[in-house]
C-alpha cells in the first residue's frame, strides 16, 4: 500500500504511532511502528489482529517495510477509531460512567470477546486503556500480550487487572480475561483502580494471588450489576462464567435502551487514532502503563516485581506505572539497548537489602531478575526480588540500593 506518514500521535516503550494517509484513496489510519530488528512484540500482534474479523476488535489494515532515515521500520497498521479510549471516555463523562453506559461498553466488550475465546485466544490483558472507541461502539486493542489458549508461554497483564491465577503464575486462560472484565467494570463505575487502596505493586500482586479479597464494587451500582460482578470475580477461574454465559445475565439487558446514549457520547476527530488514543500509551509524567511479562518457570512469589526509581519509589495504580518486560532474547536486548542509548535514562542496578539481623530477610528464597523501563529522569533497573514464602504479611517498602553501572 502507498501511503505518507503524518505527524507523531502516540510513543509507546517500543513502538511509535503515527497519522498516515492512503495515497490512492486518502484514508487516514494509524500506521504502529519500529524498527525491524526490534519488531518482535509488533510482529506477533500483526499475526493476531490478520487473523481476526470482528466487529468488536479493532481493524487490521496491513502492515510494511520501509526505509527511512537509513532504518528499516516495521509499520503495522490499524483502523480508525475516533472516540479514544475508554479511558479517555469516562474522563470525558466527569471520571465515572452512569450504569447505563456501563452495560452498553461491557457487552460490547464480551462480544469481543466471546468471538476472540471462540478462535481460541486469550487476550491477556483487558483494561479501559485497550479498548478503543469506534463509532459503532466499544472495540478490544492492543494485542501485546495476546496468546493462544493451548500457548504455555509467559504470563502477561497489568497487575491492577490479573487473576489470581495469573498473579500467582498459573495458567492463563479465558478465565483470566473474565476476571479483568470484572475489573474494568468496576473502572468505568469508578474511575480508578480495581485495588484503590493498594499501598505498592507488591503488596496488590500478593492479595490478588494469596488473600480472599475481592476488588471493592462500588455502592452505587444496581444489585443486577453486583450479581453480574460476583460471577466474574471468582478466584477460582473453574468458577467464572464464561463471556457467553455473561452476555445472557440481567445485568446486561438493559442494551438496546442505551445504544443511541453511547453513540451521541463518541466525538469525530479527523485521524484514524485520535491523539486521546496515544496519549493513553504516552511515557509522560502523567500517564504510563503497566505490563509485565514473566516466564511460566518463575514461581509466583518470585515475580512479584519491585520497582525502583532514581529519585525513590512512587507508588500508584496503573496510570503511573512502569513498562516492564521480562524477556532474555535478543530482542528485548536490544530494545533496552535503544532505549538506554537516548540518554534521557540511567543506567543502574537495584538489590534488595534490610538490617543485617532480620530474620525476614534471611528466610527469603531463590531471586529473580528483571528490566524495567522508568520515566524520564529514572532508572533502567536490573532488580533483585525475593519473597518469603510462607507468611501471612510482607513488610514494605523494603530498603533499596542503587549503583550506576
Amino acid at each position: 500500500m502507498d501511503w505518507t506518514r503524518g505527524h507523531t500521535i502516540g510513543q509507546g516503550s517500543s513502538a511509535t504511532v503515527s497519522l498516515a494517509t492512503s495515497l490512492r484513496s486518502g484514508d487516514v489510519f494509524a500506521a504502529k511502528s519500529t524498527e525491524l530488528p526490534k519488531s518482535e512484540f509488533l510482529q506477533r500482534e500483526q499475526k493476531f489482529l490478520s487473523s481476526l474479523n470482528s466487529p468488536h476488535i479493532v481493524g487490521y489494515k496491513g502492515c510494511d517495510v520501509t526505509s527511512e532515515d537509513n532504518k528499516l521500520m516495521y509499520n503495522l497498521f490499524m483502523e480508525y477509531a475516533p472516540g479514544g479510549t475508554l479511558n479517555d471516555e469516562i474522563h470525558r463523562n466527569g471520571g465515572r460512567l452512569d450504569e447505563s453506559l456501563i452495560v452498553s461498553y461491557t457487552r460490547q466488550i464480551l462480544q469481543g470477546l466471546e468471538y476472540l475465546h471462540s478462535n481460541r485466544v486469550v487476550h491477556c490483558d483487558i483494561k479501559s486503556r485497550n479498548i478503543l472507541m469506534a463509532e459503532s461502539g466499544a472495540k478490544i486493542a492492543d494485542f501485546g500480550c495476546a496468546k493462544w489458549e493451548s500457548e504455555a508461554l509467559q504470563s502477561g497483564g497489568t497487575p491492577m487487572f490479573m487473576a489470581p491465577e495469573v498473579a500467582r503464575g498459573e495458567h492463563q486462560g479465558f478465565a483470566s480475561d473474565i476476571w479483568a472484565v470484572g475489573c474494568t467494570v468496576i473502572e468505568m463505575a469508578s474511575g480508578g483502580a480495581p485495588w484503590p487502596n493498594a499501598a505498592d505493586p507488591m503488596t496488590v500482586l500478593y492479595k490478588i494471588a494469596y488473600s480472599r479479597e475481592l476488588p471493592e464494587v462500588p455502592a452505587f451500582l444496581s444489585k443486577q450489576a453486583n450479581d453480574f460482578l460476583s460471577n466474574c470475580l471468582r478466584r477460582d477461574p473453574k468458577e467464572r462464567w464464561a463471556a457467553s454465559q455473561l452476555l445472557k445475565h440481567p445485568f446486561l439487558e438493559e442494551f438496546c435502551s442505551c445504544t443511541k446514549q453511547i453513540q451521541e457520547s463518541n466525538c469525530s476527530p479527523t485521524s484514524i487514532l485520535d491523539q486521546g488514543i496515544w496519549n493513553s500509551v504516552e511515557e509522560t509524567e502523567e500517564s504510563l502503563g503497566n505490563l509485565i511479562h514473566s516466564t511460566s518457570k518463575t514461581s509466583a512469589r518470585e515475580r512479584i516485581e519491585r520497582l525502583s526509581c532514581s529519585q525513590g519509589p512512587s507508588w500508584g495504580w496503573d496510570e503511573s506505572w512502569i513498562t516492564i518486560r521480562e524477556n532474555n532474547n535478543e530482542e528485548s536486548n536490544a530494545i533496552m539497548d535503544g532505549i538506554e542509548a537516548k540518554g534521557d535514562m540511567i543506567c543502574g542496578s537495584v538489590s534488595d537489602s534490610t538490617s543485617s539481623g532480620s530474620e525476614k530477610q534471611e528466610s527469603f528464597a531463590s531471586s529473580i531478575r528483571i528490566r524495567t523501563i522508568c520515566k524520564k529522569d529514572s532508572a533502567v533497573v536490573s532488580s533483585n526480588l525475593n519473597l518469603q514464602r510462607h507468611r501471612d504479611r510482607l513488610s514494605f517498602p523494603l530498603i533499596l540500593s542503587t549503583s550506576i553501572l
